[in-house]
């Protein structure tokens, strides 16, 4: 592996302020040193912000990625940018939560991806949102996203 697959980005090992918008945000990407080996690769991010597109109000999220990678990686770094741009961004759960997913696709080509958005309670009722590509590819072990159902205090 050679640093040259790392000379097309942008934004990593620099300051770069938060894009205003998901529409803004620049997602990138780095091609797979391991392609051609069947993987899964997890993001976590358990503090997802978002407004809603109505009253504005901020919505909170955990949010599970799975992908399985074909010829590119996302670059961390960039993902956390993208995903820090819907801290301004009006949209119901499910939108962002597909966006996501769909923004991803579009970027990666993966060979299978998933996204899991585990919404917190606005007006007393959570909301989970799953989106994937299908099925996921045989023989990669894809552990459960591990995030239980909303229970409350109890």
């Amino acid at each position: 592996m050679t640093q040259d697959i790392y000379q097309n980005l942008t934004q990593l090992g620099a300051p770069t302020d938060l894009p205003k918008s998901p529409e803004e945000a620049v997602l990138e990407r780095v091609p797979n040193p391991q392609a051609g080996t069947g993987y899964a690769v997890r993001f976590v991010a358990p503090e997802f912000t978002s407004l809603c597109p109505l009253t504005g109000q901020p919505d909170f999220a955990h949010l599970v990625l799975d992908y399985v990678p074909g010829d590119w990686l996302v670059e961390s770094k960039s993902l956390k940018l993208f995903l820090g741009s819907f801290r301004n961004h009006g949209a119901f759960h499910e939108d962002c939560t597909v966006s996501i997913g769909l923004r991803l696709v579009e970027t990666l080509s993966p060979t299978w991806l998933r996204i899991g958005g585990y919404w917190y309670p606005r007006g007393g009722i959570p909301i989970d949102v799953f989106y994937q590509t299908g099925e996921p590819p045989r023989g990669i072990w894809i552990p459960d996203q591990g995030v239980q159902g909303y229970r409350g205090r109890g």
